[in-house]
């Protein structure tokens, strides 16, 4: 009996959906002052203490030897050091570093580029091509987050420089390279469970040593001014990278991909509703060709039925 889902269509939905909601809670975060740096650690913690916690429940139930089976052999280092420094880290601090100079709305426009960006690279690297339903639910996506993106750089102002624009590009590129390192590298045996908690664990690490950099520990102590955001997100966090690596293992790079589609959507929703956000006509018109594209995308892999490792390598 499995704890949670194995296949791709629910999974997909499941993980785009818990970042989604992580969206506003960091805009939460934000407004209380919470460092960024110490808010993606705080992603990181969530993941790792709840794949920790269903390998115990795992254990308890029969079901697997629990954190006895973690097996701490090279390649299972090489795994959890690649997959969060390239998955997490990078990502995260580019990120941060580059919407002050760039915009909110260029570096939406840069992560509707990572599902291109993975199934370049992912062709590139020997895996299977998608198929075409699939291929043009990706091009739709694109395009509805493009329309989003334009949307909000509409409102936003001033030229940035093209260094800040340069490496704003290189997160779609660090995202597409770490869904791909994840399939390509992923150690054999090794379970969703063991795998997140290695990488989330590698991440948290190199968090807190740029956290203990920065010098600034008082940092944590405004956690205390949002605590329900803090706790909701450490749930989100762990259902989300429980539901993540399983994704990665049924799908592949190229739909994993695909979660920032479903995220967005959801994102966009949770902060109508419950931040009291509003936004224009052009972009509830990207968010429409979105879950377009995500029709596309999910009445593929319902014809294509239980193919697990579709987009393996060859």
């Amino acid at each position: 009996m499995k704890t949670l889902p194995e296949r791709p269509v629910p999974l997909l939905l499941l993980t785009g959906t818990f970042i989604g909601l992580g969206f506003p809670l960091g805009k939460v975060a934000a407004q209380a002052g919470v460092s960024p740096v110490l808010w993606a650690a705080l992603l990181s913690l969530g993941a790792f203490l709840f794949s920790a916690g269903i390998m115990v429940f795992q254990a308890a139930a029969g079901r697997g030897s629990g954190l006895g089976e973690i097996r701490f052999c090279r390649q299972a280092l090489f795994y959890a050091a690649g997959a969060g420094l390239i998955s997490f880290v990078v990502p995260n601090l580019l990120l941060f570093a580059a919407i002050p100079h760039v915009g909110a709305g260029y570096m939406g426009l840069m992560f509707a580029l990572s599902p291109v960006c993975t199934a370049v690279l992912a062709l590139m690297n020997g895996f299977a091509l998608p198929p075409r339903l699939e291929r043009i639910g990706i091009v739709t996506g694109l395009l509805g987050a493009v329309v989003i993106a334009l949307s909000r750089m509409i409102a936003e102002t001033g030229s940035p420089d093209v260094l800040w624009l340069l490496l704003a590009f290189l997160v779609p590129c660090s995202l597409a390279a770490g869904n791909v390192f994840r399939s390509r590298f992923w150690p054999a045996e090794a379970k969703p469970d063991q795998l997140a908690l290695g990488s989330h664990g590698f991440a948290l690490l190199a968090f807190s040593v740029i956290l203990f950099l920065q010098g600034d520990p008082g940092n944590f102590q405004l956690l205390k001014n949002v605590p329900y955001a803090t706790g909701l997100q450490l749930f989100c966090a762990g259902l989300t990278f429980a539901f993540f690596f399983r994704l990665q293992r049924v799908g592949g790079p190229v739909l994993l991909s695909q979660i920032g589609y479903v995220a967005a959507g959801t994102g966009l929703l949770i902060s109508t509703v419950f931040l009291g956000e509003s936004y224009p006509v052009l972009t509830w018109t990207g968010a429409g060709i979105v879950a377009l594209g995500v029709v596309f995308t999910l009445r593929s892999r319902w014809e294509e039925g239980k193919l697990s490792h579709r987009f393996r390598q060859q």
